[in-house]
C-alpha cells in the first residue's frame, strides 16, 4: 500500500498572513527573554564539616577519616553524609532548586562527584568547580552551578599564602560568568584559616586571606564601578571583627557591603551557646544598591534552618546544629554550620 506523501505544514500562505506571524514574533520574544532574565535566582553557601570519603590520602592528613582512623569512617558513614547534605541543598531550593552552591570543608573531587551524580541531587545536575588545595587536611572549597543558571567564563584558585613557608591552608576559589543570561558576576568562595591556637593569635592569618581578597575586588572594582561582586565563605570571624571591616573593608557601607549586618536571623553557627554569623554573603555596592541594569538583590542574607538539621542543645538552650559527630560519637547528623542564602533576581 503506498502511504500519501506528507507535505511541511506552510505557515506563509499569503502576504498578509507572513506579517501577522512575523508581528506574533517580535511581540514574542522579548516576553519570553525577559521571563526568562527575570527568573530568581538562588544563592547558597555551605560549610559542610569534613565531607570526607572512606580512602586513606597518603598527601594528606585524613587518617582520622578512614575505617581504621579514631572516627572509624566507613562508606556507609560517608555515603549517608553526602546524602544528608543533598536533602539540605534539595530543601533549601524548594519547587526552584538552588542555582549556585558554594561549599567549603570538601575532601576532593570525588565526593563532589558522589554528591552531584549519585546522591538525591542527581536530577538537579550541577556541574561542579573544584581544585585540590594545599590545605594539610585536605579539605577544599568547591561551587556548584545549574548551566541553565550559571555560564563560566574564567575560573582561577588564588593562594592565601604567608612568609611562613609552613603554613598551608584553602584557596579563594574566583569564578566569573553569566549569571541568569542577565548579567556579569564575580564570585568568590572563601573557608579562611581556623581559629586554632587562640583567635588573637590566629587573626594575622584571616587579616592576610582578607587583604588578598581586597586586591582582587578593587582590581575588579577599578575598571568597573557597578561590578556585581559575590562573595561567600566561613570566614571564622565575625561580621565586626578585624578582617572582615579592616582587612576587607566590608560593612553596613561602601564599595562591599556585609549582608549578614541586615539579616533578622541570630546567626549560622553556634559556639558557646551564642548564635553568630561566621557564614557571610558580602556584595558589591551596585547589587546592595540595585544600581544594575542586570541584576538586582531581592533577598539579604537568611540562614536556612529546617527542623531536621537541629537538634535539642542540652548543655545550653534551644536548639543547635545537628551535627556528624558529638565529640567522637557518631550522630549521623549534617553540619556544624547551617546553610546560608541569598536571592537574586
Amino acid at each position: 500500500m503506498k502511504h500519501p506523501t506528507l507535505e511541511p505544514l506552510n505557515l506563509f500562505l499569503s502576504p498578509k498572513r507572513n506579517k501577522t506571524l512575523l508581528l506574533i514574533i517580535l511581540f514574542i520574544t522579548p516576553v519570553l527573554v525577559n521571563a526568562q532574565n527575570e527568573k530568581e535566582c538562588k544563592v547558597m553557601f555551605y560549610n559542610v564539616e569534613n565531607m570526607f570519603d572512606h580512602m586513606n590520602d597518603s598527601l594528606t592528613n585524613d587518617g582520622e577519616f578512614t575505617p581504621e582512623g579514631q572516627r572509624h569512617w566507613t562508606s556507609y558513614k560517608a555515603t549517608q553524609k553526602i546524602n544528608n547534605i543533598a536533602r539540605v541543598i534539595i530543601a533549601a531550593g524548594g519547587m526552584n532548586p538552588v542555582d549556585l552552591v558554594g561549599l567549603a570543608e570538601v575532601e576532593n573531587r570525588y565526593v563532589l562527584d558522589k554528591l552531584t551524580r549519585y546522591s538525591p541531587l542527581q536530577n538537579l545536575r550541577y556541574a561542579v568547580i573544584h581544585k585540590e588545595s594545599p590545605d594539610r587536611r585536605g579539605i577544599d572549597v568547591a561551587l556548584l552551578y545549574k548551566k541553565t543558571s550559571y555560564s563560566p567564563l574564567i575560573n582561577r584558585y588564588i593562594p592565601v599564602t604567608t612568609s611562613d613557608p609552613e603554613f598551608r591552608t584553602r584557596d579563594i576559589l574566583y569564578s566569573k560568568g553569566i549569571l541568569n543570561r542577565a548579567d556579569t558576576v564575580h564570585i568568590f568562595v572563601n573557608h579562611w584559616p581556623s581559629r586554632y591556637g587562640g583567635v588573637v593569635a590566629s587573626r594575622p592569618l584571616r587579616c592576610k586571606a582578607a587583604t588578598i581578597l581586597k586586591s582582587m575586588t578593587d582590581s575588579i572594582l577599578s575598571s568597573n564601578l557597578n561590578s556585581n561582586i559575590i562573595i561567600m565563605g566561613d570566614f571564622n570571624d565575625y561580621p565586626c571583627d578585624e578582617s572582615i571591616t579592616k582587612c576587607l573593608g566590608a560593612g553596613k557601607k561602601g564599595r562591599l557591603v556585609n549582608l549578614a549586618l541586615y539579616s533578622d536571623d541570630d546567626g549560622s553557627y553556634k559556639y558557646q551557646g551564642r548564635w553568630g554569623f561566621l557564614d557571610q554573603f558580602i556584595v558589591s555596592s551596585s547589587l546592595y544598591e540595585r544600581k544594575s541594569n542586570g541584576l538586582i538583590l531581592l533577598k539579604y542574607e537568611s540562614v536556612i534552618s529546617f527542623p531536621f538539621m537541629l537538634e535539642k542543645d542540652d548543655k545550653y538552650t534551644g536548639d543547635k546544629p545537628f551535627r556528624t559527630f558529638s565529640g567522637y560519637r557518631y550522630n549521623g547528623g549534617f553540619s556544624d554550620h547551617l546553610p546560608v542564602m541569598i536571592i537574586l533576581k
